[in-house]
Parts: C-alpha cells; structure tokens; sequence
C-alpha cells in the first residue's frame, strides 16, 4: 500500500507537468491526458484527434468507440472500467493538426522525440507488466513494424526505459482504414484481443 502510495505520487506529479508541456509549437492544441491511474496495464495511442482536447481524454470520439467496442467483447471491460484501470499513453500527446488534404497530420520524427521523454517515464513510474500499442506509429515505437500481419496476434517481449514488459500490439481503430475488418486483419485482431485477454496483468486488473 505504501508503495502504491508512492507511486501513484509520482504519477500525480508526472501528470500535472505533462499537462504543461508546450515544446512543440506545430502542435494544435496542449496536451491530452487520460489521468494518473496507477495500472499494470497501459495502452499507447498515437495521437490525439481534433475532439480529444476539448473532451480532454485520450479516443474520444469513433476510433474510441471502436477500441472500447473490442475490448468489451473479447476482454469483459466497459470504457469506464478501462479509462479508471488502465493509464493512456500515446507517441505524442497533441493534437497534430491537419494536413492540406484534410487528414490528421502525422507528427514529425522531432515531435515524436520531443515526447518520448514522457512515456520513458512513465514506464519508470508504473512498471507495466502489459503495453498495448494501438497503431502502426506506436507499435514501431517498440518495434520493426514493415507489415501489420508480421505482428498483431503476437505477445512480444521487450524493453524499454530499464523495464521488460509484455508487448501485444492493435491494428488502429479508425474507419479510414479497412484492414482490421478483412483477411488476414480481422482473424489476427481477434488472437491479438484474445491474447491481451488472458494476460495476467489484464485478468487481475478485472479480478479474475
């Protein structure tokens, strides 16, 4: 309990200095943040879209629903469980704006550096036992990530920050694209959701 108290602590500390972040001027809004919740367990996202920071919480809108769609079915969550158990990460923590074509822009590799720092620590504070990166651009913050196929449906183990943990990664949830509602994705997302769900860290966190 003491430690538990110690870190989430730190946490608290960590977070109220995230929120005050401003070192990227390309950026469109401040930082996005799902709280100090103090889990085994954390999800990296991307980056926020366009209605994350005015509901100030990270898959806030379709994408979200998506993800926390998959995760009631396959591991028995609602989105209120998850958000309150599990810590929200993300490559980068604002929203990049968008492109002249209309998309969300894809942050810059100096971006992506400049807040690497954040989720380094956040790895130190909590110790996960289970990331879950959600996308190609997160996903290859851990690992080579040449094709989708070569490595949803899988349970890596790696390191990062001095710390080891479990690392099963998700295709995105977006409905720009189809990949993960045809073969091979669909099959693949469903080992790679059956996987998170029988992971230990998962299973204690809903107290099986």
């Amino acid at each position: 309990m003491v430690l538990r108290s110690r870190t989430q602590t730190r946490l608290d500390g960590h977070v109220a200095h995230l929120l005050e972040c401003r070192r990227c001027p390309r950026m469109k809004s401040t930082p996005v943040s799902g709280g100090p919740v103090v889990s085994d367990v954390m999800i990296i996202g991307q980056a926020p879209g366009p209605r994350e920071p005015a509901r100030q919480r990270p898959f806030a809108h379709t994408a979200g629903k998506t993800l926390f769609r998959w995760l009631e079915e396959f591991c028995r969550i609602d989105e209120a469980t998850v958000r309150s158990k599990i810590y929200f990460a993300a490559v980068c923590r604002c929203f990049p704006g968008k492109n002249s074509g209309g998309t969300d822009r894809i942050p810059s590799p100096d971006e992506i550096r400049n807040c690497s720092s954040w989720m380094d620590d956040e790895i130190r504070i909590l110790k996960p036992r289970l990331l879950i990166p959600v996308g190609r651009l997160a996903i290859a913050q851990f690992l080579e990530c040449g094709r989708l196929e070569e490595v949803i449906g899988r349970n890596f183990y790696v390191r990062r920050a001095g710390h080891s943990f479990n690392l099963i990664p998700l295709p995105h949830p977006s409905g720009a694209s189809p990949w993960h509602k045809i073969s091979p994705g669909k099959k693949l997302l469903g080992r790679a959701l059956t996987l998170i769900a029988r992971h230990p860290a998962m299973r204690e966190l809903k107290g099986n």
